[in-house]
């Protein structure tokens, strides 16, 4: 994902020279937050000028009992997003929750859920299981761009937590300030790396790779400023939760049907 600035983006001599006296004085580190405000300026040019941002604020819906654990979203995600097919590096994956007779609950994703799920534990009476997708929560408030001391972690006017690799200096501040865990480090390129709700797709109106490659619609994506989206259908007719509300994030990933166990 690139980001469209004034000037030139950091070489290499300058990017390592940022890293050095950033990782070596924490106290030095400038807010995110604040230079992220001042460095929006050209996003329009990026993905064309009749694009209006501040008209949309895009958030998504997961019906969990849809959920069948197939692994189509991951797939779909890797390939449209060029993810690294290592274990531990997703932009999505979806976890199983077993609950056992004896009051138990396991979790377990394993290879992020991109196989599917094929067995149970041999050794448990199990009561019920279901699938939960995790996804980068797009937070209003997002812990991230707060942390990131050049700005590389930004928020555009629409609602979506962008990184921009030219700036990132792989620090790891915004992975371990992520309290959903959605983060990772590109073995490639040593810079953040995370959901984007497809962003390189949405602001030419498709859909994202996730949505649209869920063969039971476990997955509503929409725009919460247009009455007649599917994500405030989606929101009307199910009682929502978020993930770790206590937190005040206000995440834009909304969750139907979820047990107390994922809140």
């Amino acid at each position: 994902m690139k980001r469209d600035r004034p000037g030139k983006g950091l070489d290499t001599s300058r990017r390592e020279f940022c890293k050095t006296i950033l990782l070596g004085t924490m106290s030095l580190a400038v807010p995110g937050s604040i230079l992220a405000a001042t460095e929006k300026k050209g996003l329009s040019d990026w993905y064309g000028t009749k694009y209006e941002p501040a008209k949309h604020l895009y958030a998504m819906g997961i019906k969990v009992d849809r959920c069948i654990g197939c692994g189509r979203c991951v797939d779909a995600c890797k390939k449209e997003n060029n993810v690294p097919d290592y274990p531990f590096f997703f932009r999505t994956w979806v976890e199983r929750y077993i609950e056992t007779e004896d009051g138990q609950t396991i979790v377990d994703s394993p290879n992020g859920g991109k196989d599917g799920f094929k067995t149970l534990p041999s050794d448990k009476k199990v009561f019920k299981t279901f699938f939960v997708p995790k996804i980068c929560n797009q937070c209003e408030k997002p812990p991230c761009v707060q942390v990131c001391p050049v700005g590389a972690t930004y928020r555009t006017e629409d609602g979506v937590v962008l990184v921009d690799s030219q700036y990132c200096i792989g620090c790891r501040y915004c992975i371990q300030a992520c309290p959903y865990g959605m983060r990772f480090i590109r073995p490639e390129t040593k810079t953040a790396e995370k959901c984007t709700f497809c962003y390189h797709r949405i602001v030419k109106g498709l859909l994202p790779a996730c949505v649209e490659a869920c063969p039971t619609q476990a997955r509503v994506f929409g725009d919460l400023k247009s009455k007649a989206s599917p994500i405030i259908q989606f929101m009307r007719f199910n009682k929502t939760f978020v993930l770790k509300p206590g937190l005040n994030t206000e995440p834009k990933v909304y969750y139907a049907d979820i047990d107390r166990e994922v809140r």
